[in-house]
C-alpha cells in the first residue's frame, strides 16, 4: 500500500470531476487549514482538525466525502481516522472513502456491520430492509431502542449512520428483496454482505451476488456460535454449504436456538475485517480460494475453520 507521500499526486486526477477553481480552492483550504497530529505510535502527522473539512466542503462545493479523500491524497488526515491508522495510511483510508458496500439486513447483525463501516469510515453503503423494529430486537439490535419500536430498521439506520459519520453516503432501499432483487441491489459494488435474519432467502441472496459479479461475506449466528464465510462468484458460501438445493433439511439452528449477542457481535466483527479487507483489494480470509469459513463456538471458546467445498 503506497504511503502518504506517493498519493498526494493523485489529487489532481481525483478533483478533475470538480472545476478547476473550485478544486484549487478545495486544495489551498484543506492546506491552510492543516494541523500538527500524533498517531497512537506516535508519528507525526499533518491532519485537519474535526469540522474543518466540513466547513471547507461546504465553502468550496464538495461534499465532506469528496473533501476527505482530498485531503488524504494531500497527505492530510482528518481527526475522525487517526486510530485507523497505521494499521492504514493515507492511500488505504481514501481506498475506503471510494469503496461501495451493499449491505442486507439490518437486525442484530446489520446495525453492527453498519456501525463498523461507518466509523471505519466506507465512503459508500447501500442498505435493505423492509422490516420495523420489534421488543424482542431489544436484547441485540444495536439500532433497536424503546423509542424506535415500530419503526422502520432502514430509518433508524438512516439517522444513525449521519450522527456516526455524514461523510458516508447511503443508498437506502425500504422495500423486500426477492428473487432478482438481490442481483440489483449488489450490483456495481466492491462488497456484498448477507445479514439477513433466518435462512429463507440466504441462497438468491447468493445467486444474486454471484449474478452481480461480488464478492459476498454472509453471516450466521445459532446460540453462542457464529459462522461467517465470504463467497467470490461463482465459489459456494455460506448458504451453497447448508443449502446446496436451495432449501435445508431440517429446521436451521439460527431459528430454533435463538440470538445471543456475545456470538453476534463475534460474527459482525468477523464480517467487517473481512468487508474492510476486500474493500482494501487485499484476498479474503473467509473463503474465496482458501475455501474456508470461520465457526466460533463461544460455548467452548473454539474457533474451527471448516471447508466450502462440499
Amino acid at each position: 500500500m503506497p504511503d502518504a507521500a506517493h498519493a498526494r499526486p493523485k489529487a489532481t486526477l481525483f478533483l478533475k470531476d470538480i472545476s478547476m477553481g473550485s478544486s484549487d480552492m478545495l486544495r489551498q483550504a484543506l492546506e491552510r487549514a492543516a494541523v500538527p497530529g500524533v498517531l497512537s505510535d506516535g508519528t507525526p502527522v499533518r491532519m485537519l482538525a474535526h469540522g474543518a473539512a466540513a466547513a471547507i466542503a461546504r465553502q468550496s462545493g464538495a461534499s465532506l466525502r469528496q473533501a476527505e479523500i482530498a485531503a488524504l491524497e494531500l497527505g492530510l488526515v482528518p481527526e475522525r481516522y487517526l486510530r485507523n491508522f497505521a494499521t492504514l495510511d493515507c492511500a488505504g483510508q481514501a481506498r475506503l472513502l471510494r469503496a461501495r458496500v451493499a449491505l442486507v439486513g439490518l437486525g442484530g447483525l446489520g446495525g453492527h456491520i453498519l456501525e463498523g463501516l461507518a466509523r471505519m469510515g466506507v465512503g459508500h453503503i447501500r442498505i435493505a430492509d423492509h422490516d420495523v423494529f420489534e421488543a424482542t430486537n431489544l436484547n441485540r439490535q444495536l439500532l433497536a431502542t424503546q423509542a424506535e419500536l415500530g419503526m422502520p430498521k432502514a430509518d433508524a439506520a438512516a439517522r444513525r449512520v449521519a450522527q456516526v459519520n455524514p461523510a458516508v453516503e447511503l443508498d437506502v432501499w425500504r422495500d423486500r428483496l426477492e428473487g432478482q432483487d438481490f442481483a440489483r441491489f449488489y450490483a456495481g459494488v466492491d462488497v456484498a454482505v448477507d445479514a439477513l435474519g433466518g435462512v429463507a432467502f440466504r441462497p438468491v441472496a447468493e445467486a444474486g451476488a454471484a449474478a452481480a459479479g461480488a464478492p459476498l461475506i454472509a453471516a450466521s449466528v445459532a446460540g453462542w456460535t457464529a459462522m461467517v464465510a465470504t463467497a467470490l462468484p461463482g465459489e459456494r458460501g455460506l448458504a451453497g454449504t447448508f443449502f446446496p438445493n436451495g432449501r435445508s433439511a431440517a429446521t436451521p439452528a439460527e431459528d430454533v436456538l435463538g440470538c445471543q449477542p456475545p456470538a453476534l457481535l463475534v460474527a459482525a466483527g468477523l464480517v467487517l475485517s473481512e468487508a474492510v479487507r476486500l474493500a482494501l483489494g487485499q484476498p479474503p480470509r473467509l473463503g474465496g480460494p482458501h475455501g474456508r469459513m470461520a465457526v466460533v463456538d463461544l460455548s467452548s471458546v473454539s474457533l474451527d475453520r471448516l471447508s466450502l467445498r462440499g
